[in-house]
C-alpha cells in the first residue's frame, strides 16, 4: 500500500538512501560517456569537422557517410579538395559525435524514467533526472542550430556549455546514489561549502572564455609568453570580442573582425587562468589539508597544474590538436571535482 495519502504528493524529506547498485552504474556509465562525448565534440570541433555534414539530423539527407558518399565527394570536388569544410573523414567525425550524443540522450531518458519510478524508494525527488532531459533536448537544439547557423560563435560557445553543464548535473546525481561519509570532525569540511561553490563560478566563468577563445579561434592570437605580441597590454577591442550574436569572424555589423578583438579575447582568458590559477590552487591546498577532502583536494591541485602546462603548450606549440582537446578535457576535470568538493561540504553540513 501506498505510504502517501490519495491526492497528495510524496514526501522526499529525510536523508536520501544509496541508489541501487545497478542505477549508480548505469549513471557512472552516462558521466563517462558525457565526458567521452565533451572530449569528441572538442575533436570535431578543432579539426574543423563541425559542417563535415552540413545538413541535421543526417548527413546530406542519409544515415551515414557511407550512404552519402556521392554527395561528399561531390562538395569535396567544388571546394578543390579535402582542405575545405567537409571530407568523408570530417564527416565521419561529426556523425560519430551525434550517434553517441543520441546514445547519451537514451540513457539519460532511461535514469529519469527510474528516478520518476522509484522515487519512494530512493526517497529522492526525480527533478534532477527531469531536468537534465530538459538539458538534453536543448543540446540537442544547440548541436542542430550549430551546423544550419554555420557555427555561430554563441551557438557554438553554448553547446560546449550545455555539455558541460550536463556532465555536472549527471555527476551531482551519481553523487546523490553514493553512501555519504560520516566525517570524524564535519565542521571543517562544511566551512569548504562557500568556498567550493565561488570557486565553482570562478571556473565555470573561466570555462565561457575558454570556449569563447576556442570558437573564435583566437587561442593564437598571442603566440608568445608571457607576453602578448610583445607587450604586457597590446591594443585591444574589447567591444566587438564580446558581441556576441554575430557571425564567425565577423563584427556585429558585418565586417571582418580585427585582430585587436582576437586579442581581447585571448588575453581575458589568460588573465582569467591566472586568477583560476590563485583561487583554486589555495581552495585546492585547504580541501587537501581537511580530514575526509584531502582526495579532492589533491586531485584539484594536480588538475590545475596540467591546465597550465596544457595551456602554456597551446601557445608554445601553435596548438596541438592532441594538446588542446586535452584541455578540453582537463576543463571539464577541474569542474567536476570542484562540483564534487562543494557537494561534499554541503553533505557535511547535515552532520554538523
Amino acid at each position: 500500500m501506498s505510504a502517501t495519502m490519495p491526492g497528495h504528493s510524496p514526501s522526499y524529506r529525510g536523508t536520501p538512501v544509496a541508489g541501487s547498485a545497478g542505477y549508480r552504474r548505469l549513471i557512472a556509465l552516462t558521466v563517462a560517456l558525457t565526458f567521452g562525448l565533451i572530449m569528441l565534440g572538442a575533436y570535431v570541433r578543432l579539426t574543423d569537422a563541425g559542417l563535415g555534414c552540413p545538413d541535421w539530423p543526417g548527413c546530406y539527407g542519409e544515415l551515414s557517410p557511407i550512404h552519402a558518399r556521392d554527395e561528399i565527394a561531390k562538395a569535396v570536388a567544388e571546394q578543390g579538395g579535402e582542405h575545405g569544410p567537409v571530407s568523408m573523414g570530417k564527416a565521419w567525425r561529426e556523425m560519430v559525435h551525434r550517434y553517441i550524443a543520441q546514445v547519451l540522450g537514451l540513457l539519460i531518458i532511461a535514469i529519469a524514467v527510474i528516478a520518476w519510478r522509484r522515487r519512494a524508494t530512493l526517497r529522492q525527488s526525480p527533478a534532477l533526472p527531469v531536468a537534465l532531459v530538459g538539458v538534453v533536448i536543448l543540446q540537442g537544439i544547440f548541436g542542430m542550430w550549430t551546423v544550419t547557423l554555420l557555427l555561430k560563435p554563441a551557438i557554438v560557445t553554448g553547446h560546449l556549455i550545455g555539455g558541460l553543464l550536463t556532465l555536472s548535473m549527471l555527476l551531482w546525481l551519481w553523487l546523490r546514489q553514493v553512501p555519504p561519509p560520516r566525517y570524524v570532525d564535519a565542521e571543517p569540511v562544511a566551512a569548504l561549502a562557500a568556498p567550493a561553490l565561488f570557486g565553482l563560478v570562478l571556473v565555470s566563468a573561466q570555462i565561457f572564455l575558454g570556449g569563447w577563445t576556442s570558437t573564435n579561434y583566437a587561442a593564437l592570437a598571442c603566440t608568445d609568453l608571457p607576453k602578448c605580441q610583445g607587450l604586457w597590454w597590446p591594443e585591444m577591442n574589447f567591444r566587438d570580442a564580446f558581441h556576441f550574436f554575430r557571425e564567425l569572424g565577423k563584427t556585429g555589423e558585418g565586417e571582418n573582425l580585427p585582430m585587436q578583438a582576437l586579442t581581447a579575447i585571448h588575453l581575458m582568458h589568460r588573465i582569467g587562468a591566472v586568477l583560476v590559477a590563485v583561487y583554486a590552487g589555495w581552495l585546492g591546498w585547504r580541501a587537501w589539508r581537511t580530514g575526509g577532502v584531502a582526495g579532492l583536494g589533491a586531485g584539484l591541485l594536480a588538475v590545475l597544474v596540467l591546465q597550465w602546462v596544457l595551456g602554456l603548450s597551446n601557445v608554445y606549440f601553435s596548438l596541438p590538436i592532441a594538446v588542446a582537446v586535452a584541455h578540453n578535457g582537463g576543463a571539464a576535470l577541474l569542474l567536476a571535482l570542484t562540483v564534487a568538493l562543494y557537494y561534499r561540504a554541503r553533505q557535511a553540513r547535515l552532520q554538523v
